[in-house]
């Protein structure tokens, strides 16, 4: 790790004004990004002495090994690029507000003509009404299964929605009365709107007039002697009540607002978001994230309502009318007017004192506590276990230092055809799934041994090679004098980013350690990849399958790590994570050209077309099973082609090599054989 003092910026070089700055390590990563009132004092502080510093920040300092700075105009604009830069870089030592769980949202497609009521995750789209977010997908959908019996409107999919049209016959939900069946033109376009915004008021909080409507017909239906239809508005009473339960009144006065709360200490911090729409509490959130510096409640709230509320298109990001908070910011006024910016309206930020809002800020806290201690008994053993399996790696593998980055490697492929690569990455222990790489074998007909020797020569050629690049490119400017600012800074140019194409460089981070799937053979092939490359400071070993014996470079004998080992546990994590990852990628390219070779006789059908195809259906099996309409609906088919289509898979059959005829599933070889979740990751 590096000596803080071999970077800092010389003695007045740092402008006393507001800015953003960078923490780079010795690969030019950026490892942490701050703004600052002022860049002076605010660096200063990270180099004081050491021992007074948060345990993480003394963590970070050391492993950092330069800074740079850029100068804004205001504190808004400060905090702007703060969270850009955040997103940009996805720095280790940040804390992210922001998790790869995408919840669920009960949506209403207000820019369809027949409006849908689903579930829907991600992206925000215009035109599209939300409530939410819920914990559950399912706690949407016994919400709607209660109201669709006095809000009939429909739920089903286009594909389904078009079939009922077709054969002037509706789904299930219209026979019992759940849907009002505008496919078969029971009700029309105008009548079903006007459900659809029965349902929006009664979501949005308007509930007790339809209540009170309810109860006057059933009372006039009653006096009517229709006691079959005064029975089923009874029902529908009782079906609006226990929605109504579920979402209880928690503000009088049928605000919007957030309600944010916070339990932490010295090291983490556990944050907890009811989101109440209308007065009532339509859905809550929660992350637990590491603090990397001293900060108190003012400072995490900053943190998280900057991170929270900017990522622009999402449906959890829209911010509320109101925002009410343990404690203000130091910089409350800044935040509240970047806020604003965002909403594009008023926003209030205030610490409630007294009344209903005081009291959801105390259950909201109450809730926070809970998750924090909650996450405290699940992760102590956690931290442990990921500790002891690196000092067990290092110790036993004789490694320099603890393997903080491990990539593994596989090979994956079918009777020799369609060989691929996979690279996984695993940091402090844990999977890093956005620098995964997938590979395609470009010599036909390698074994798995040639396979490993390519891939471990592309991997580390283009590691070289970016290497290389940088450091011209520093030469060059150092040269001219536009090196940027601060001791031992990087240029801009040398960050992970790529200033040419805007993507991040895929291979400009080395491993502490390799791992490859297999014995000796594959080992000694990554090994020569490596020593051809020049490469000596990255240690290498392979776990075998069969008894899961770890086998290092130029060795006879296996290590053998005892089965209850956490090195071992951790060593076969990522091995099955390469895996999986592999055979994902095969099984997409097998299917792809199962899909080519049966369609070649199809007139007009290119290359999109077919890609279209698969992300419509996924897989052959599914295509074959498709109808014509189903084929139709995809985007760039007319009844036309999705009839030759249909076609010609009918005629192909599933008797083809690689296809069982009784599933149509594509028949794996032993090297194949295994868990096939969908993964990600640019082919290279």
């Amino acid at each position: 790790m590096a000596d803080p003092a071999s970077y800092r910026p010389a003695p007045g070089s740092v402008p006393d004004s507001p800015g953003v700055y960078r923490f780079r390590d010795d690969h030019n990563r950026v490892i942490y990004v701050g703004k600052a009132k002022s860049l002076r004092s605010r660096l200063g502080s990270y180099f004081q002495d050491i021992a007074a510093l948060h345990p993480r920040t003394q963590t970070m300092v050391r492993t950092a090994a330069a800074v740079d700075w850029t100068v804004v105009g205001t504190e808004v604009e400060a905090l702007q690029l703060e969270y850009s830069w955040i997103k940009e870089f996805d720095p280790r030592f940040n804390v992210r507000y922001r998790d790869d769980k995408s919840y669920p949202w009960l949506a209403v497609t207000l820019d369809e003509e027949y409006p849908r009521a689903q579930v829907m995750r991600g992206t925000k789209r215009k035109g599209v009404k939300y409530f939410g977010p819920y914990a559950h997908a399912w706690a949407i959908r016994e919400t709607l299964d209660a109201l669709l019996r006095v809000f009939p409107m429909r739920t089903c999919s286009a594909g389904v929605f078009k079939r009922a049209g077709q054969v002037g016959r509706p789904c299930l939900l219209g026979y019992i009365g759940k849907c009002s069946a505008p496919c078969v033109d029971r009700v029309s376009a105008e009548e079903h709107r006007a459900i659809t915004e029965d349902f929006i008021d009664f979501m949005s909080g308007q509930t007790q007039k339809f209540v009170r409507r309810l109860e006057k017909d059933m009372r006039e239906a009653s006096e009517a002697q229709e006691y079959e239809r005064a029975a089923r508005l009874r029902d529908d009473i009782g079906a609006l009540n226990r929605a109504m339960e579920k979402q209880a009144v928690v503000l009088g006065d049928g605000t919007d607002a957030d309600v944010v709360a916070f339990a932490q200490d010295e090291l983490e911090a556990a944050v907890q978001v009811f989101y109440v729409r209308g007065g009532r509490v339509r859905g809550q959130r929660g992350w637990v994230v590491d603090k990397v510096e001293d900060i108190g409640t003012g400072g995490l709230v900053e943190q998280f309502l900057t991170q929270a509320y900017l990522d622009a298109g999402t449906a959890d990001s829209e911010v509320p009318k109101e925002v009410l908070v343990p404690e203000l910011p130091e910089d409350a006024d800044v935040v509240t007017e970047l806020l604003e910016l965002s909403r594009g309206g008023k926003v209030a930020l205030r610490v409630p004192q007294r009344g209903d809002k005081r009291a959801l800020l105390e259950t909201v806290e109450r809730n926070a506590k809970e998750s924090f201690t909650r996450h405290k008994l699940r992760r102590s053993s956690d931290l442990t276990a990921r500790a002891l399996a690196l000092q067990e790696l290092q110790d036993t593998l004789g490694l320099d230092q603890a393997p903080l980055r491990i990539e593994c490697f596989d090979v994956s492929n079918l009777q020799g055809s369609d060989i691929v690569a996979s690279m996984v990455v695993f940091e402090d222990g844990l999977a890093r799934k956005s620098e995964y790489r997938r590979f395609a074998i470009k010599n036909a007909g390698q074994d798995d041994v040639s396979s490993i020797r390519e891939v471990i020569t592309r991997r580390f050629r283009r590691y070289l090679e970016e290497r290389i690049d940088l450091a011209e490119v520093e030469i060059d400017l150092a040269e001219d004098g536009e090196i940027g600012h601060g001791v031992g800074s990087p240029i801009d140019t040398g960050s992970p980013i790529d200033a040419a194409t805007g993507k991040p460089r895929k291979f400009a981070y080395p491993p502490q350690l390799v791992v490859v799937d297999g014995g000796p053979p594959q080992v000694a092939a990554a090994a020569a990849a490596m020593a051809e490359l020049g490469i000596d400071d990255v240690s290498l070993c392979g776990l075998a399958k069969r008894l899961e014996e770890v086998w290092l470079p130029e060795q006879v004998d296996p290590v053998i790590l005892p089965r209850t080992s956490e090195a071992l546990y951790l060593l076969q994590r990522v091995r099955d994570e390469a895996h999986r990852f592999a055979i994902t990628y095969h099984r997409q390219r097998r299917s792809k050209g199962m899909v080519d070779s049966v369609l070649d006789d199809v007139p007009g059908l290119g290359e999109m077309r077919r890609k279209a195809l698969l992300r419509k259906f996924g897989s052959v099996k599914r295509l074959r099973a498709a109808t014509v309409e189903e084929i139709a609906e995809v985007p760039g088919f007319g009844r036309r082609t999705a009839e030759a289509v249909h076609a010609a898979l009918s005629a192909a059959g599933p008797d083809q090599p690689g296809v069982d005829p009784a599933t149509g599933e594509i028949v794996e070889s032993e090297d194949t054989a295994g868990i096939g979740v969908a993964g990600s990751g640019p082919e290279l």
